[in-house]
C-alpha cells in the first residue's frame, strides 16, 4: 500500500473547503482514505467545520465565527466564493459530516483554538464522535497543546495529535508529555530521522500539505508510512499509479 492520501479540507482544489461537497467528492474516491477537518464552535455552542476564525474569506458574511449562532451560520454562502457552481454550499456543522464519513472513511479533526478562545471545544466534539462510537476512526489534532491535553483528559481512548511546522529538538519529548500518538507535520520538516524516532515511539507522522506529485514521490521514498495530507488527491493517484496498482478500502 502506498502512502496514505489524506484529502484536506476535502477535495479542497476543485470544491470549497470544508464543505459537503469537498467531503463527499473525497469520500468517493477509492486512494482517500482519511480526511483533515477544521472545527470551530458557534456562539451557542454547535461545533461547526470552518477554518479561519471569521467567515469572512470562505463565505458571504462577516464575522467571528464564535460570535455567530448556528442558525445564522447555517443561511450563509460557503460555495460561491469557490465557483458560482457550488452557490448555495453551507457551513456543515461536525455531526452531519460525521453521520456521512462513518464506516467509509477515517477523519484528522483539527480543533482550531487558540489560547482559551473555545474552552468547550474539546469537549464538544468528543461528544459527537462517542455518540456515533467512532472513537477508533479520528485522530483530534491542534497547534494548541492545551487543547490536546484536555481531550486526552475527557477522552483517554480517543488518538490526538500535534500540529506544528517547525522540528524543535525536544519534539518527541512534547509528544510524550501530552500523550500524542500522532504528529502533523509541515512535509518540508519531514526526513528519515523524524520517521525512524516517531516510529520507535509509536507516533504516526502525517505530512501536510503536499500538492506537487515531484514532492509527493520524494516524500514517499522518505518512509512508506508517512501520511500525506493534500488538497489534490487526484494527483497523489497520478503520483502512485505508476509504481502499483490502485488500492481499495478494506
Amino acid at each position: 500500500m502506498n502512502n496514505l492520501c489524506v484529502a484536506h479540507r476535502g477535495f479542497s482544489s476543485i470544491a470549497p473547503e470544508n464543505t459537503m461537497a469537498a467531503f463527499l467528492m473525497a469520500i468517493e474516491r477509492p486512494e482517500v482514505q482519511w480526511m483533515e477537518l477544521d472545527v470551530q464552535l458557534s456562539r451557542d455552542g454547535v461545533p461547526v467545520v470552518i477554518h479561519d476564525f471569521t467567515v469572512d474569506r470562505t463565505t458571504n458574511g462577516k464575522g467571528l465565527v464564535r460570535e455567530t449562532d448556528w442558525a445564522d451560520l447555517q443561511r450563509l454562502d460557503a460555495g460561491a466564493w469557490k465557483n458560482k457552481s457550488y452557490k448555495g454550499e453551507r457551513i456543515p456543522a461536525l455531526s452531519e459530516l460525521l453521520d456521512r464519513s462513518c464506516g467509509r472513511v477515517r477523519l484528522n479533526i483539527e480543533l482550531k483554538t487558540q489560547g482559551d478562545m473555545y474552552p468547550g471545544l474539546p469537549a464538544a466534539v468528543i461528544h459527537e464522535v462517542r455518540k456515533r462510537h467512532m472513537q477508533n476512526d479520528v485522530v483530534i489534532t491542534s497547534f494548541e497543546p492545551a487543547a490536546l491535553i484536555e481531550v486526552k483528559k475527557l477522552a483517554p481512548e480517543i488518538q490526538t495529535g500535534l500540529i506544528i511546522d517547525a522540528r524543535p529538538g525536544d519534539l518527541l519529548t512534547a509528544l510524550r508529555q501530552m500523550n500524542c500518538t500522532f504528529l502533523s507535520i509541515g512535509y518540508t520538516n519531514v526526513d528519515k530521522s523524524l520517521m525512524n524516532e516517531m516510529r520507535s515511539a509509536g507516533i504516526r507522522v502525517m505530512a501536510w500539505t503536499v500538492d506537487d506529485k515531484t514532492i509527493m514521490k520524494k516524500l514517499a521514498a522518505v518512509d512508506p508510512e508517512l501520511m500525506l495530507c493534500t488538497n489534490r488527491p487526484d494527483v497523489w493517484e497520478l503520483a502512485f499509479q505508476e509504481t502499483s496498482s490502485r488500492f481499495f478500502r478494506p
